[in-house]
């Protein structure tokens, strides 16, 4: 659906009311292209097998410094304030809803790679009242623009899997070897993965997934001979809080 002039100026009003950058109508805009209710052909997933992180203790660091680096994440030493797009956390607190008292320690103790799920049924965005999250119709992805984030915090609180994380200081000082192609984020916003978009758009795929060793696995969930499909149809897979009904496109395999 193309944005005819009406339309284009009573985002510009929006805009102007709301004090938004030109960055944020140009994403108004490329939302409503989007916004037809049709189907895309694409639907990227991920696969992570677990076993390949237990076997390989640094292959963990790897992907996480990898997303560092790709988009300019603070290193901050207080825990509370740190910003998470992805990390690791053991498999007893990842998987809560599998609980086994008899689950091997070799388990219980296993890194597991967290991120964001890129939802089909995202709650955070529900509650964002400017928008400035939201699940693109293009290819699944839950984006963030960060010029319209408000600081409110629902999102956080919307979503089950803590995946989102707030800037209490500005990050840039935080900063180590500043990716200059990467926009920085500032004091008073959310921020999250957002499946490295910025590589998807110039046909590449996710850094952490770049490095992780066939580790981790991306592709198009919709096509039946992509590698996210072949895996899933040959080896048990789980999902984080699939009860909830989020409908989440992280897989984990064992």
């Amino acid at each position: 659906m193309s944005v005819n002039r009406r339309k284009f100026l009573e985002m510009t009003g929006a805009v102007a009311a709301l004090g938004l950058s030109t960055k944020g109508l140009e994403l108004i805009a490329k939302d409503s292209a989007h916004g037809n209710g049709n189907s895309s052909a694409i639907r990227w997933a991920m696969v992570i097998d677990l076993s390949k992180f237990m076997n390989n203790p640094q292959l963990t660091k790897k992907c996480v410094d990898a997303c560092i680096k790709e988009h300019n994440i603070p290193k901050i030493e207080n825990e509370n304030h740190q910003i998470k797009w992805i990390w690791e956390e053991p498999y007893t607190h990842a998987f809560i809803e599998q609980e086994n008292e008899k689950l091997p320690n070799a388990i219980k103790d296993m890194p597991v790679l967290l991120l964001c799920n890129h939802c089909d049924n995202p709650p955070c965005t529900d509650v964002c009242p400017t928008q400035a999250t939201w699940r693109r119709d293009s290819d699944g992805v839950v984006m963030m623009d960060w010029h319209r984030c408000i600081g409110c915090r629902y999102c956080m609180a919307a979503c089950p899997y803590g995946s989102r994380s707030f800037n209490w200081f500005d990050p840039r000082p935080d900063i180590d070897n500043m990716h200059a192609d990467y926009p920085t984020r500032k004091k008073g916003v959310v921020e999250k993965c957002t499946f490295c978009d910025e590589r998807l758009s110039r046909g590449q795929i996710p850094a952490c997934v770049e490095v992780s060793e066939g580790a981790m696995i991306f592709g198009n969930l919709n096509e039946p001979l992509s590698p996210v499909r072949r895996t899933l149809a040959n080896r048990f897979s789980l999902r984080r809080k699939p009860e909830l009904g989020t409908h989440p496109e992280i897989y984990y395999i064992l």
